[in-house]
């Protein structure tokens, strides 16, 4: 099983480009199977989660041609199979999103009950009602969703239990070629679900509302071919200017969208980072100082983003004072604290607050990844760890992360890929 073997104590310096998001890009491409015809998606990342996700889509029939560009081409013209099998789903719980657009277009699909990572329950309940409540016959057995409709999905209004990003694009995408208005209420704001909603308003879709916690969908009959460029990854960004915080360097980043990280940025200036800004950059300079805690409570969009909060964690273990981290999403993702703990970290659990007392160093050790964003974070607590770190299973972080370790290396960090 692959390791990463980190060197600390380097200062990141440099400039490197942010990937598309992967958060976005999986719906994206799960879209395209509403499409009779060839859809064209660019600034797709180079993740497993993508070859999955490519492999599923031609499990089901689609064709798939990657161009001179680099743009991802997905011809789902001759969709033969409306089953999603559980050796593909099972290492993605983003495989679920077939759901809707199966069930939109063909009336019809069999879909694995999904994995992923072990960050705490995620039902699929929010999916399924929203799916019986345009319309759909739900059964499940045997581990597999069956999902079946008479004579199409129907309009309706939705009103979701809580808020979910996976529920609200699931519950879009089979709603787009519905008969009549859906209604989504309580959807998710995040600017993934809005990146989606303007993918299939290029494709033809009619979708008001995106971006705000009512979204209403005007069924259609079809859609047709469009090309669309997935936005930057917010949580990449994030993650890039953590390490540089972390080490005390200056960082800029390029194709990326500042407007996406208005609470990240916000609490990385609490630390003491200069941060500068433009349409597509971002440069943050630590001025070779240690970071101050920061406390931080994660929230649905536009709150503190869950996905960035192994990240800050890493970073308080270093910084000047005392912070909480209250984990408001997942109850299970406290699992890289552990591993924290075995560097020197100082951090004590109480419930799903973290209470972290900063300290000077960390020592190397080996530790382990449990998710992808806890693998993201004990590669940072790598990077200022005196000695070799080695991060094991990190199978995890090749999930998120766009060519992590020639990103770093560009950086100036020391680490390595090994057996």
């Amino acid at each position: 099983m692959e390791k990463f073997q980190i060197e600390g104590g380097y200062k990141l310096n440099g400039s490197i480009r942010i990937s598309g998001a992967k958060n976005a890009a999986l719906p994206i491409l799960m879209s395209t199977l509403l499409v009779d015809g060839v859809s064209t998606i660019s600034n797709v990342p180079h993740l497993n989660d993508v070859t999955t996700t490519l492999a599923l889509l031609g499990t089901l029939g689609s064709s798939t041609t990657i161009t001179d560009k680099l743009e991802v081409q997905i011809d789902a013209t001759n969709i033969h199979s409306y089953k999603a099998p559980y050796d593909l789903v099972k290492t993605m719980r983003a495989s679920i999103l077939v759901l809707g657009p199966l069930l939109g277009r063909f009336g019809k699909a069999d879909v694995s009950l999904p994995g992923g990572c072990a960050i705490g329950s995620r039902p699929v309940d929010l999916h399924l009602k929203g799916m019986q409540t345009l319309g759909a016959e739900i059964d499940v057995n045997d581990g597999y969703i069956r999902a079946r409709t008479k004579d199409g999905l129907k309009g309706a209004k939705i009103l979701m239990d809580t808020v979910s990003v996976g529920a609200t694009e699931n519950i879009l995408m089979a709603a787009i070629l519905a008969k009549g208005i859906t209604t989504i209420e309580n959807a998710a704001r995040e600017p993934e679900v809005v990146d989606l909603a303007q993918c299939l308003i290029a494709m033809g879709a009619n979708i008001s509302g995106a971006g705000t916690d009512v979204i209403t969908i005007q069924g259609v009959d079809k859609l047709q071919s469009a090309s669309y460029k997935v936005q930057p990854d917010r949580i990449e960004t994030g993650t890039y200017l953590v390490a540089a915080a972390i080490t005390r360097g200056k960082v800029l980043l390029k194709d990326t969208n500042p407007e996406l990280l208005e609470a990240v940025i916000l609490k990385l200036r609490e630390t003491g980072a200069e941060i500068k800004t433009g349409v597509d950059w971002i440069e943050l300079d630590m001025k070779g100082n240690r970071p101050k805690a920061v406390s931080i409570k994660t929230a649905p969009y536009p709150g503190f983003p869950t996905d960035m909060q192994a990240q800050f964690t890493a970073l308080n273990s270093i910084a000047s004072g005392t912070s909480t981290i209250k984990e408001n999403i997942f109850e299970n993702r406290f699992m890289h604290i552990n591993e924290m703990q075995r560097m020197g970290a100082n951090i004590s659990i109480d419930g799903n607050t973290a209470i972290c007392v900063g300290v000077k160093t960390l020592k190397s050790a080996q530790v382990m990844a449990t998710d992808l964003r806890a693998s993201a974070s004990l590669v940072l607590t790598g990077l200022v760890a005196e000695g070799s770190t080695i991060v094991d299973r990190i199978y995890h972080i090749d999930r998120g992360y766009d060519c992590i370790e020639e990103k770093l290396h560009a950086l100036g960090a020391k680490l390595k890929r090994v057996s």
